[in-house]
């Protein structure tokens, strides 16, 4: 089991526990995804790169943290492969955005 399996049966797990499965469907799910980001936008609003860091690192961390775990547990329930589709978005990304004209 790699590290991100862990990670995603601990969310899973957590879920579980807390009878929230009900309410994670797919479209709930992307809903949430872009409120947290919303929410991690709101760090950064009218200020600085370096005041945002500076006055709410840790609410930044809280909002990645939701975002993470939303998208993950999205993942889960279309039973997609994380690293997969990364690597996928990778490579995509790769062949729309080459080195020698990105410089």
């Amino acid at each position: 089991m790699t590290q991100l399996d862990d990670l995603m049966h601990a969310i899973n797990e957590f879920r579980e526990e807390r009878n929230w499965k009900k309410s994670h469907n797919p479209k709930d799910l992307a809903i949430s995804i872009s409120i947290e980001a919303a929410e991690l936008l709101e760090d950064f609003q009218w200020k600085s790169n370096e005041q945002a860091i500076e006055q709410n690192m840790e609410n930044i961390k809280e909002e990645i943290a939701d975002v993470l775990i939303y998208s993950l547990t999205l993942c889960s329930e279309l039973n997609l492969d994380v690293e997969e589709i990364v690597r996928e978005k990778i490579k995509k990304n790769g062949l729309k955005y080459p080195v020698k004209s990105s410089r």
